[in-house]
């Protein structure tokens, strides 16, 4: 057995390809546009790491999917919380937990998915201004 991917359903394909890409910096690896269906996936992996994608799912036609903490979370390992945290700040992103502990922050996708960031190795050092920032909304 291997594990492929995970997929999620997402309601505006741009604003979360802007967000894993553009922002978070994964890579998109392949598309798929189905006309019959009325759907389109988009598989993306951590560069240079396909062996862990996401499948997002865009339906044609709207759907509510509510929620998204129900999905539980996506996890990526990172060089540099701090520095990832900083740059997602800069892009808009609300850091929802802070890496207080200098090894793991949560943040969501446009889709309220949770996304968990550890810091790769040991924790870094706790540093200002995330050792003071409190949580926002739920993670």
């Amino acid at each position: 057995m291997k594990y492929l991917h995970t997929m999620v359903r997402v309601k505006d394909l741009d604003a979360s390809l802007d967000f894993y890409c553009a922002k978070l910096g994964l890579v998109e690896l392949r598309r798929y546009d189905e006309p019959k269906g009325r759907f389109t996936n988009v598989f993306l992996a951590a560069p240079g790491d396909e062996s862990a994608q996401v499948e997002l799912t865009f339906n044609w036609d709207p759907e509510d999917y509510g929620g998204g903490r129900n999905f539980g979370h996506l996890a990526y390992e990172v060089e540099d919380i701090y520095d990832l945290c900083r740059h997602l700040m800069a892009e808009g992103v609300v850091i929802n937990r802070p890496p207080r502990d200098g090894r793991m922050a949560f943040v969501r996708s446009p889709d309220g998915i949770s996304v968990e960031l550890l810091q790769k190795g040991e924790a870094l050092p706790p540093a200002e201004p995330w050792l003071s920032m409190s949580n926002t909304g739920s993670w």
